[in-house]
């Protein structure tokens, strides 16, 4: 009889073989495109069945596509290895909302599309990702704020940059010690901590941070702080305001790398798998602006067949984010990385309200001239993200690494490069009075 970890091994391959074959076979037949072709808004109605009604929306307004050959993802080998010795012991609670028995890698790495709670597993799963485990630190990125439109001049409504994009997780480590729990989970029950900041630009939000703890309480909602300048005033955030957009991004905190608001406060329902396009693969590092679309997206890049698992969360209401101002938002789940190319958002009328996308790039470095961000193993790095407001035409389009930023190589991810000490109010406080990185 073989072991419990030889037949996880032997499952993953077969599928993995299986999913390769199914991808070859329907790419060519019935997927309405094929490597070498080039998407415009004048032949857009070939991807309408491929992407979701917010990425088909992006392309009609001047986001192009190159279509390339489906390439295999492969997880990092330390999340690999986590996953193998203690996926075994994960299990849903009664109320199929939490999670019991999860250290490290991913916590339901056999998704069966009849299990009546394969919902939450997939976005269980997206929770603990392989992209990063430990700890990450994204330095010195811009974003750019537009009114898109079908060959629009570029024209920036609003312009910011970012000290920081940083966490660190206190469950689930794979590569840097403490591994594979931080013991401060046990006093504190933090899943993560998150800070965004200091801004540096626009100069009248200089210095403005977010910080923000997930707890691994089901019924503890998020801690999250912002510091504000200009009143010298560290605020405490009501919950549901992660939810909103916030000034005159489009970008909210529950979406700034996926959808990640706290699992147990949505209900999810299982759509289905589909062939669908996504960029995992991307040419560019940094992004380029798309000339296009006004300045709206990452573009051309290349978009590649891909399979998803296609969830909606609705807000459970009566509970912390029962203010929030989405009614439901549709995942697309890449099925090999475990990162959402894309979302969508809808508002409590029913019609499509935000979409977001994300640019990755799957290499051994973020950059081509990274010398000090150098892995081992390919790893996949978010290069660019935009959240587009459908119903007002605005876009913000993130560069990951920045276009016009002091800093090449960008992303550092599991190198240690934070620890817990850079997530307090008074590490952000003084941060972002003094503006030392």
């Amino acid at each position: 009889m073989e072991s419990g970890i030889a037949g996880f091994r032997k499952t993953i391959v077969a599928g993995g073989l299986g999913l390769l074959a199914l991808l070859a076979l329907s790419l060519p037949a019935g997927a309405g495109v094929k490597p070498g072709d080039f998407i415009t808004p004048e032949n857009a109605s070939q991807v309408k069945d491929l992407v979701s009604p917010g990425v088909f929306y992006k392309v009609q307004r001047g986001m192009t596509m190159k279509i390339v050959p489906t390439s295999r993802i492969d997880w990092p080998p330390p999340y690999k290895d986590a996953t193998e010795k203690y996926s075994s012991q994960v299990q849903l609670s009664k109320d199929h909302r939490s999670v019991i028995g999860y250290v490290a890698g991913q916590p339901f790495p056999l998704i069966d599309a009849n299990d009546p709670y394969v919902a939450s597993k997939v976005v269980w799963n997206a929770l603990w990702r392989p992209i990063s485990t430990d700890d990450y630190d994204l330095r010195y990125f811009d974003c750019e704020t537009v009114y898109t439109g079908y060959k629009k001049p570029y024209f920036p409504v609003e312009y910011l940059q970012e000290g920081h994009y940083a966490g660190y997780d206190l469950v689930g480590r794979t590569e840097v010690e403490p591994i594979p729990v931080d013991p401060d989970f046990k006093v504190t029950n933090r899943l993560w901590l998150f800070l965004l900041g200091p801004e540096l630009a626009p100069q009248a939000e200089r210095g403005s941070s977010l910080l923000r703890y997930r707890y691994g309480n089901p019924t503890h909602g998020d801690d999250t702080w912002s510091w504000e300048p200009g009143t010298r005033r560290l605020r405490r955030l009501n919950e549901a305001m992660n939810s909103t957009a916030t000034g005159a991004q489009s970008f909210d905190p529950d979406r700034y790398s996926g959808f990640n608001p706290k699992t147990e406060e949505y209900d999810y329902k299982f759509i289905g798998e589909k062939e669908m396009l996504a960029t995992v693969d991307a040419e560019h590092s940094p992004e380029i602006r798309c000339a296009t679309d006004g300045g709206g997206s990452a573009c051309p890049e290349r978009w590649q067949m891909r399979h998803m698992y296609i969830v909606t969360a609705e807000p459970r209401r009566g509970v912390n984010n029962s203010e929030a101002l989405d009614s439901k938002t549709v995942i697309y789940m890449d099925s090999e990385m475990w990162f959402e190319p894309y979302i969508d958002t809808y508002d409590r009328r029913g019609a499509l309200f935000r979409n977001n996308i994300f640019w990755l790039a799957y290499r051994d470095r973020p950059v081509p001239d990274a010398k000090v961000a150098i892995y081992p193993f390919k790893r996949e790095f978010v290069v660019g993200s935009c959240s587009s407001d459908v119903q007002s035409g605005q876009a913000t389009m993130c560069y990951l690494p920045g276009i016009e930023t002091p800093e090449r190589e960008c992303w550092y991810i599991n190198m240690g490069a934070v620890d817990r000490a850079f997530f307090s109010t008074e590490a952000m406080v003084k941060m972002s009075e003094t503006g030392h990185m």
